[in-house]
C-alpha cells in the first residue's frame, strides 16, 4: 500500500519555526516531483512548495518564498518543508504529494499529483 505521511505539524508563534516531514512507504517516489499544499479553513488547497525528481530545482508561492525551503534526502524518500518565520496566515492544513509521473517537468498545479498524504495541522498564533 502507498502511502505519505506528514509529521512535525503543531502550534508555534508567529516568527517561529517548524519543520514538516513527509515519508513514503510502499513506493519511495524516487523519480516523482515531490510537492507540499496547504488548506485553510473556508478556502482551497493551494500550492505552497514544490522540489524536481532529481533535486535539482524548487519553486515556490510568492506568499512563503524567502521563508520556506522544500528539500529531499538523498534516499529520496522523504521530502521536508522548512518554516521560518512563520505568520498567521501560513495557518492550515499542510498536505504533502507526489507527482503522478516520475521525471517529469516540475509542476505547481494540483491536479497533476496523484498522492497524497493525510495531511498536518500548523497553527500560527499571533
Amino acid at each position: 500500500q502507498v502511502q505519505l505521511v506528514e509529521s512535525g505539524g503543531g502550534l508555534v508563534q508567529a516568527g517561529g519555526s517548524l519543520r514538516l516531514s513527509c515519508a513514503a512507504s510502499g513506493r519511495t517516489f524516487s523519480n516523482n516531483a515531490r510537492g507540499w499544499f496547504r488548506q485553510a479553513p473556508g478556502k482551497e488547497r493551494e500550492f505552497v512548495a514544490a522540489v524536481s525528481w532529481n533535486g535539482g530545482r524548487t519553486t515556490y508561492a510568492d506568499s512563503v518564498k524567502g521563508r520556506f525551503t522544500i528539500s529531499r534526502d538523498n534516499a529520496k524518500t522523504t521530502v521536508y518543508l522548512q518554516m521560518n518565520s512563520l505568520k498567521p496566515e501560513d495557518t492550515a492544513v499542510y498536505y504533502c504529494a507526489a507527482d503522478r509521473g516520475r521525471w517529469r517537468t516540475l509542476t505547481t498545479t494540483l491536479d497533476e499529483y496523484d498522492y497524497w498524504g493525510q495531511g498536518t495541522q500548523v497553527t500560527v498564533s499571533s
